[in-house]
């Protein structure tokens, strides 16, 4: 059953530049899904579409059964509400503990204190850092202050995880850590994934489905993906 439906999008921004040209996909839920290609294919666009971000030229953007391209923007918030997003720039609160931090997402929502404290600690422990509670973020490693964020975007247990470049600041070592988190997330609590990437080896590895965009057109939908085809971009 599809969970995620783009249908017919074309996006022109107002500078004239197509990002993304006639493009049709649908995703099931519980899927991983990689969207990759070369600088200025679209990628980030085809990711920025999906929370409202942006909106598409023409064409629709189904998310869970609401179609985001005609949501009207005061109701945004309950969209992105039911999503998590994880950046490639950690964008953490330097004065929060990593708690804090994550907790934030829920209290935002208004969720009582009592419900916030398990909810956290759960979400710390899916990304191994359920013993860091009390450190800033300034004493964390890049790839722990990653954990955070996907903790962050767990932690309100969404059914879409959106992840756009996420290991773009990471050494390979690091960035093998965060690619487990994330399959260990999927594979635990069935959440669909959808990751922004340019990292070829982190494609060739996984070895899930692959969307490949060029220019704004989708060129390549691999259910067990590879990047080696494009080497040259």
């Amino acid at each position: 059953m599809k969970f995620i439906e783009l249908k017919d999008c074309y996006k022109v921004y107002k500078n004239g530049v197509t990002a993304l040209a006639d493009v049709t996909v649908k995703i099931a839920k519980g899927e991983f899904v990689f969207v990759i290609g070369a600088s200025g294919s679209g990628k980030s666009t085809f990711i920025k579409l999906l929370y409202r971000e942006e909106k598409p030229t023409k064409g629709n953007v189904n998310v869970g059964g609401v179609n985001v391209a005609k949501l009207r923007n005061g109701k945004v918030y309950k969209l992105r509400r039911k999503l998590g997003i994880v950046f490639q720039d950690f964008k953490l609160l330097p004065k929060m503990t990593v708690y804090e931090n994550v907790a934030f997402a829920l209290e935002t929502m208004g969720i009582k204190e009592s419900e916030i404290r398990p909810r956290v600690i759960e979400a710390l422990d899916h990304v191994g850092l359920k013993d860091k509670l009390r450190s800033f973020p300034n004493q964390l490693s890049g790839g722990e202050q990653q954990r955070v964020c996907i903790a962050r975007a767990i932690v309100n247990e969404p059914k879409l995880l959106i992840c756009d470049e996420p290991t773009g600041n990471l050494d390979p070592d690091t960035s093998k850590e965060i690619m487990n988190v994330l399959e260990k997330i999927n594979k635990e609590l069935g959440t669909t994934i959808i990751m922004a990437t340019h990292d070829k080896e982190i494609v060739n590895k996984m070895k899930k489905r692959v969307i490949l965009l060029e220019q704004g057109v989708l060129t390549g939908d691999y259910l067990k993906g590879s990047y080696k085809a494009h080497e040259g971009n």
